[in-house]
């Protein structure tokens, strides 16, 4: 049994990470309805972008504080005004083949530009042994969720407490309704691409002590972030969280009670069983469509 509840906790820390990248995805649907495939580039940018300045001689603490500033400007203006904006008009589909390209496209930038090997990047943590309860778990595991955890309760509270958030999720709700009560939309949904930025540099510095630096390390985080997504239910940011916790702990007790090999395949197993019995994710609502 103590065996059971770390490996559930330690996939739970997992899934923390998963979540946040899930979170990313669920604020840019609600907000504008984009749905970014090259999310798991955008954690792995900005885990080489804190590999360069920690190279450079700057803490890790300030490293990531600079690499936020980065990656809003690049992840969230630049990735708005560059892609999104200019391809809004012409629907959905060019937006999605347009983020599937410029993840393949930053891939291949990083490995030609910077190294196809693994970098390593130091422990965010301590990475002490402590045992609760007759549980041991790691000082990592600890606070990776509970940093994590941190982070979506804080997205959570800004969306509920705050003039601006109320105003990002009215423009969510209602973009013609919110811009007739004088909210400025394109501000708005600016800042739902900035809080997506920053939840990808925080996911970078969790998951890349690791898993390391590598010019591939977003591809297979960016699809279980999206499985976990929809798992909790894509227009529901509290789902990413419980889809995140789902996908990181299941396929933590798969790969130690069943085989190593299938746990990269949890995720579209819990994806393909939850689309079919419950479409729009455990706490999704079902959104009607006029034909």
């Amino acid at each position: 049994m103590t065996d059971f509840i770390q490996l559930l906790f330690s996939g739970m820390a997992t899934g923390c990470i998963y979540a946040l990248a899930a979170l990313g995805f669920t604020l840019l649907w609600q907000a504008s309805g984009t749905i970014n495939f090259a999310q798991g580039e955008f954690v792995m940018l900005p885990a080489f972008s804190m590999v360069a300045l920690l190279h450079s001689g700057v803490p890790l603490w300030i490293a990531f504080a600079i690499t936020c500033a980065l990656s809003v400007l690049v992840q969230g203006w630049a990735f708005k005004r560059g892609v999104v904006d200019p391809l809004f008009r012409f629907g959905m589909m060019q937006i999605v083949v347009a983020t599937i390209g410029l993840s393949i496209a930053i891939r291949n930038v990083v490995r030609a530009g910077y190294s196809a090997e693994p970098q390593p990047f130091p422990q965010v943590f301590p990475d002490k042994i402590y045992e609760i309860a007759g549980v041991t778990v790691s000082g990592s595991d600890i606070g990776t969720f509970v940093f994590a955890l941190i982070l979506v309760f804080a997205v959570q509270a800004f969306l509920a407490r705050t003039v601006t958030g109320r105003a990002m999720q009215a423009v969510a709700q209602n973009t013609e309704s919110a811009t007739v009560l004088g909210i400025n939309v394109p501000r708005m949904i600016f800042y739902t691409f900035a809080i997506n930025a920053v939840l990808a540099a925080a996911a970078a510095l969790l998951v890349t002590p690791t898993y390391l630096a590598k010019f591939d390390m977003g591809e297979g985080l960016g699809t279980k972030a999206f499985f976990a997504a929809i798992i909790g239910g894509f227009n529901n940011s509290r789902g990413a969280l419980l889809g995140g916790l789902i996908v990181g702990a299941c396929e933590n007790l798969a790969a130690a009670y069943i085989s190593p090999a299938y746990k990269d395949a949890v995720a579209l197993i819990l994806f393909m069983v939850v689309i079919l019995f419950k479409p729009q994710g455990l706490l999704g609502t079902r959104e009607e469509r006029k034909v």
